[in-house]
This record gives structure tokens, sequence and C-alpha cells, in this order.
């Protein structure tokens, strides 16, 4: 199988406005076919980034190339690109079907493929017994549907979606999720995604471009973002995580060693650029934590159940261990597993496939 082409290049990329650096060090390059979610916090520079691809902003130095065409001087509506925003901008005044063929008639394509067109976008979103209602007429995320259609039926080669979902509830939200993945790959088209929800990231991308202050800090799948984060950010923003402070007492063919202050021993399976006496982070999830000693659990430490949460068939466990570090432990209920109740001791055991060393912050 060959690697896909790359759609979007950008190499050395910043953005300046005044005194303010919104993006620096921004190299990239982007698959066509893909869904690539751009994911940070507020005030990250994800949607500057997103602003650059569309021609909104330009760049203060760098460049930015969009199949094989470099981008500088080219204005929004002459690029291969389309957006949906938030806000969808739908025109109340039209109906389903005149809303998602405005841009076609803009470019004086023929009446008998306008309506082809649409009619097969409308299948694709699953509109067609809605052709003819108002915008006021069809929920939220009908709406939203209507705006993918709308860009899509153009047959952009980008498709850019700056937080679309943000003002739809949980459930309608997670279904648009569903919906867009179905989307996607029936039209084949590469998708940028913007949200700071990990959530969507998780469930929606195919890779992760997590941003913090203005530059990107790992692009990987976000199954690999989750499970090996490369820095204490992402650790702690792409879900939650237990963070020991420790250092390296040992690095040799089975892994890296660290201690805590308190005499907590984890072992790592890396020893990629460890050193000893070095100071690091240890991460664990909750869910890598157990009450179980199985084979591949070979570290352990005790402690007290402070508190029992429970969430469905899921529990979340904190734990005090002795060293006076509060642990978050997620156990699958199953009815047979016996487990703690709160003031018991209790033994936490946990293998070192899950053990994360990160840089020391």
């Amino acid at each position: 199988m060959t690697n896909p082409r790359t759609i979007i290049e950008i190499r050395d990329g910043k953005k300046v406005f005044g005194s303010f650096t919104a993006l620096t060090d921004i190299n990239l390059s982007i698959r066509q076919g893909e869904i690539l979610t751009l994911l940070g916090p507020s005030g990250c520079g994800k949607t500057t980034l997103m602003r650059l691809i569309a021609g909104f902003e330009t760049l203060t130095s760098g460049a930015i190339s969009i199949d094989g065409s470099d981008c500088a001087g080219t204005p929004p509506e002459r690029r291969p690109v389309n957006m949906v925003f938030q806000r969808y901008a739908l025109f109340p005044h039209l109906d389903v079907f005149e809303n998602v063929a405005f841009g076609l008639k803009v470019k004086g394509m023929p009446k008998a493929e306008v309506k082809e067109r649409v009619s097969r976008m409308l299948q694709i979103v699953q509109l067609d017994n809605f052709a003819n209602r108002y915008i006021d007429e069809i929920s939220g995320g009908q709406s939203q549907r209507v705006a993918l259609a709308r860009a899509l039926v153009n047959g952009p080669k980008v498709l850019l979606l700056d937080e679309p979902l943000a003002a739809l509830d949980l459930k309608i939200r997670q279904h648009m999720l569903a919906e867009m993945k179905r989307i996607h790959t029936e039209t084949g088209a590469t998708f940028v995604y913007v949200t700071h929800d990990q959530d969507e990231a998780m469930i929606l991308s195919d890779r992760v471009v997590l941003m913090e202050k203005g530059r990107i800090v790992q692009i990987d799948r976000p199954e690999d973002m989750y499970a090996r984060p490369k820095s204490l950010f992402a650790a702690k923003f792409l879900g939650e995580t237990n963070l020991f402070d420790a250092t390296v007492s040992a690095v040799n063919g089975i892994g890296t060693t660290a201690v805590t202050p308190a005499g907590i021993r984890f072992i790592g399976a890396e020893t990629a650029d460890r050193q000893p006496s070095e100071r690091i982070t240890v991460s664990i999830r909750p869910e890598s934590l157990s009450f179980q000693d199985g084979e591949a659990a070979t570290q352990s430490a005790e402690g007290t159940v402070e508190d029992v949460v429970f969430i469905g068939s899921r529990s979340f466990y904190t734990v005090r261990l002795d060293d006076q570090s509060p642990v978050r432990i997620q156990v699958q209920r199953n009815g047979r597993l016996a487990l703690p109740s709160i003031g018991d001791r209790t033994r936490v055991y946990w293998d070192s496939a899950n053990v994360v060393m990160l840089p020391h912050s």
C-alpha cells in the first residue's frame, strides 16, 4: 500500500500580530483523504493556523502550499478549500436545497448539474427528505449537516471545520461525530478539524496535532498520543493520568528504573535519552492501575482507599499510597472481582509497559 500524498504542506510557519507571536515553528504535512484534528486549549493558535490555510490570514514568515502550489498571495476564494464555522451562517430565507445549491449557482453551473450534485449531497448527509424545509424548521444537528453539504458540494480538496459542533448538546454532538466520519468516508475529502475537546479528537481523527502556546508539541494517532505522550502537557491534556516526581536510578537493557523521594519504584520499558540521576515525571493512566496481581503487573505499592465513585459499569477509586501520593484507579466492574471499600488497606499494581517517563516539569 502506497503512502497517501501530501495535500497541505506548512514549513517554518510563523504568525505575528503586532507584538504578539501567535504561531511559531509550525511544520506540518497534511495527507490527502485524512481527518486531521488541531487540538489544544483556547488561545493555543489552532484557529489561527486554520485561518492561514483558508487564506483569511497571511504568514509573517514561512510557506504554505496546497496541492503542490504555493499559496502566497492566493485569496481564499481561489484556494481549493472550503470552511465550516461554529455558527453555520445558513440563509434563513432559503430552503435546505437552495442553501446547498447557493455556491454552485454563484458559479453559474447549469441547472441540471446543480440539481444532480445537490440531490446527491443531500443523500450523503441523509437530508434528501428535508430539501424543501427552511432552516428554522430543522434541528441544530440537521442544520450542521446542511452546512457540511453546502461546503462539500463544491468539491473542495480540503474541508476546514472550526469547532463546528460546539453549539450542539452532548447527545447530538456524539451523533454528529459518527455522521461526520461516515460523510468523510463517502466523499473522500481531506478534513482539517479544530477543537479543544479531547473526546472529539479521539473519536474523529486519523491524526491529532496537539498545540500549546502557538507551537505544535506532538503529532500522532489518537491512540498513540494517549498511550505514549511525549510531554507532561500532552499527558495531562489528553485524558486523565497519575503523575509522580521521580529520579532515574538505572538504565539498562530491560528499561529505565526511577524512584520517587518516598521510595516507590517504577520500571519503564523505554531507555531513550535517559540518564542516571535525571529528574523525570512518571505518568500512569487510571485504567493501567489494578488491584489484581497479574502476570505482567510486576510493580506495586500499598495504600488506603479514600473514595469510590460509581459511573455505570466503571468505578473510580482514589487510593492514597503510603508515600502520600493520591492515585486514581479505573476499574471495570464485572461482579466477579473482589474490590476494596473506603478505608481498606490495599495494594495497587501496574505493568512496566504502561509506565510513561516524561521530562520533569
